[in-house]
């Protein structure tokens, strides 16, 4: 019987809800802002923070600055991101995925893809290790957040708008 081999890209040595929770507090600081409640942090394979950020669409009227934009663009320009772990509060969309493969990060964790899966299917595909937690905490926060401001939310995924009656 041939046993599984592991992935090249996990890092089992770390903490995942620990990492993660520096992103959730991201995404909580931009909701306190008025913001949507996204969040992200960059971490190096050791487990130390190279830099977070929050999504800012909202508060600084730039549709480009989505959490995983504004924890890379903190980060500062670096040799390689290959071994580099992408954390963020909901699965990327299809812009953030594109800078996940642009740049090479092979391993992202997910705080949760119910509310939104974004591109969490194709970068698995590519062979970029996805790792989703379903933390209960990211769900209710965006699941509220969505509920209470539908409108900014389908602004933020490149939907139209809810049709109000």
């Amino acid at each position: 019987m041939l046993e599984s081999m592991p992935n090249p890209n996990s890092v089992p040595s770390l903490n995942y809800f620990d990492l993660l929770q520096i992103a959730l507090a991201e995404a909580r600081t931009s909701l306190s802002e008025g913001g949507i409640p996204i969040g992200a942090a960059i971490f190096n394979r050791q487990g130390e923070l190279i830099s977070s950020g929050h999504n800012r669409r909202v508060q600084q009227n730039d549709p480009s600055i989505h959490g995983e934009t504004d924890a890379f663009r903190r980060a500062g320009r670096q040799i390689s991101y290959r071994n580099l772990i992408m954390v963020t509060t909901l699965a990327p969309c299809w812009y953030c995925s594109g800078l996940v493969r642009q740049f090479g990060f092979r391993t992202v964790v997910v705080g949760e893809s119910q509310n939104f899966s974004g591109g969490i299917d194709w970068l698995r595909s590519t062979g970029v290790e996805v790792i989703d937690l379903a933390l209960p905490d990211c769900i209710t926060l965006l699941t509220d957040y969505i509920r209470e401001n539908p409108a900014v939310w389908n602004e933020d995924i490149g939907e139209p708008a809810p049709e109000t009656h």
